[in-house]
């Protein structure tokens, strides 16, 4: 779908939406409709008691076609303006083919003008590769969205937020798509693409993971014929410090010999969004020429069951040279996640890694699918993630850490054991991942269980595929090294 920028309104066949702060219609506020029409409009959005809010819609039709009057509420945020745009998508998507958005008379920036495009383009995703029988008034129609008296920088605006909904659109495809399509060499093979963009992409595969002594992460995938792969991509888009960005890419999770319940294990195929939401910002920061330097790690394995898969009791020793005693193989990502930290610590020299990953069903329990977790070893880059993930919309809330969790992870025949008890499974799960850190190293770890994959719709995203991360990460790199 192209989204243009436009002084008036095209000629030809459209429907027109006009944004509208919270308060009575009134004939005066619709800019642009002749007084007959401006005054009809005004009593239907009385009669469908339109009143602005933050996403509300009344569909209208007067004498020149159909007039979407769409609610931004307060209007004093960028997140109103995308949810007014995610809810004109949501109705027009499959009826029109182009959308005028007309901002005449309505005093806003070119940066909201574009927020609303934004809102409209992610909203506006859908993948239907597979779906062959889709009836005519099933399939997307939109072609074009044309923004009216945006105001100045709005193009610019675009030009950034455009390349923020490409890494999501990219994330969002690549946690939708089966288990049989994406797995760790195929994964690598569609994060190529991101080299155009001048990203450096490198890949270790299983011998030369072996060499390194990645014992945790090989360990988890030696039950599965396709093997494993440590995908980094590095943007040095400035000569500063590296930043990494570290993800949990399970491909696939059956539980290994620890096998989960058959109902719902399909849903498996998106464990891998963390991953997915590293390769979706590396591609959000190389779009927009970020000056930063962010390297990205996705650990890629598939947790198959099979005579070769690792065991319940099993000892393995990771990189860093510490040894797990494996208790559930179903308590994988963790074992993914410390080999990939330990290998970007040491390649890298990094002082400062984000790892996320969709790491545990506890994290559901605690937060549902209103917040992401978040675990760090530093109150200032907590802080940090935490404002990123408000002002983004990718919203995280702080767990504790601690030795007497620490404790809880403790084995008798190796350094740790991969799980602790039921209680606070969230906490000894980061627990065991911050022993992997450094002394020294910032590390946050956001465990996105309950984020990645959405039942019902949002303001921004179908069912299905939210594109969680990207945006908390972008919003970070933007406030915090970019400065």
């Amino acid at each position: 779908m192209n989204v243009r920028f436009a002084d008036r309104r095209p000629e030809g066949p459209h429907a027109l939406a006009i944004p509208l702060t919270a308060g009575k219609v009134e004939a005066a506020r619709l800019a642009g409709l002749s007084a007959d029409d401006a005054a009809f409009i005004a009593r239907a959005a009385a009669a469908a008691k339109f009143e602005g809010e933050a996403g509300a819609l009344a569909d209208l039709y007067a004498g020149n076609g159909r007039i979407l009057l769409v609610g931004l509420g307060d209007g004093d945020s960028d997140k109103v303006y995308e949810k007014a745009g995610g809810a004109l998508i949501a109705k027009v998507q499959t009826s029109e083919k182009t959308l005028v958005v007309d901002f005449s008379g309505h005093k806003t920036s070119g940066a909201r003008a574009a927020a609303l495009a934004f809102g409209a383009v992610m909203r506006n995703w859908r993948y239907d590769v597979y779906r062959t029988k889709l009836k005519a008034a099933q399939k997307p129609q939109l072609d074009e969205i044309v923004i009216v008296g945006a105001g100045e920088g709005a193009a610019a605006a675009w030009a950034s937020a455009k390349a923020l909904a490409d890494g999501v659109a990219f994330t969002k495809e690549l946690v939708t798509e089966p288990a049989n399509i994406i797995y760790p060499e195929s994964f690598v093979e569609r994060c190529q693409k991101l080299k155009d963009l001048g990203v450096e992409i490198t890949v270790l595969d299983d011998k030369q993971m072996a060499d390194l002594g990645m014992g945790g992460l090989l360990g988890v995938a030696q039950g599965s014929r396709k093997p494993a792969r440590l995908l980094v991509m590095r943007w040095k888009g400035a000569d500063k410090e590296p930043v990494a960005f570290v993800g949990k890419g399970v491909t696939f999770d059956t539980g290994g010999i620890s096998i989960k319940p058959a109902a719902g294990m399909e849903d498996m195929k998106w464990d891998m969004g963390g991953a997915g939401a590293v390769a979706g910002a590396m591609m959000a920061l190389a779009g927009r020429k970020a000056k930063a330097h962010v390297i990205g790690v996705c650990g890629l394995v598939e947790n198959m069951p099979d005579g070769n898969a690792q065991r319940p009791g099993d000892v393995v020793t990771s990189m860093s040279g510490q040894t797990i005693e494996v208790i559930n193989t179903d308590a994988e990502g963790r074992l993914v996640l410390c080999d990939a930290i330990t290998w970007v610590q040491k390649t890298h020299g990094v002082k400062t890694i984000v790892d996320l990953a969709t790491l545990t069903g506890a994290m559901i329990v605690s937060l549902g699918n209103e917040y992401g977790g978040l675990f760090s070893n530093d109150d200032g880059l907590a802080d940090k993630l935490l404002k990123a993930g408000e002002t983004s919309g990718d919203k995280m809330w702080r767990f504790p850490l601690g030795d007497a969790y620490d404790k809880l992870i403790d084995s008798p025949i190796a350094d740790m054991k991969n799980v602790g008890p039921r209680g606070g499974g969230s906490i000894t799960a980061a627990q065991f991942i911050k022993r992997f850190v450094e002394d020294g190293v910032k590390w946050a770890h956001l465990d996105i269980a309950g984020m990645v994959w959405s039942a019902k719709a949002g303001a921004t995203w179908d069912k299905g595929a939210t594109g969680f991360g990207v945006r908390i990460l972008d919003r970070f790199v933007a406030d915090n090294l970019e400065a």
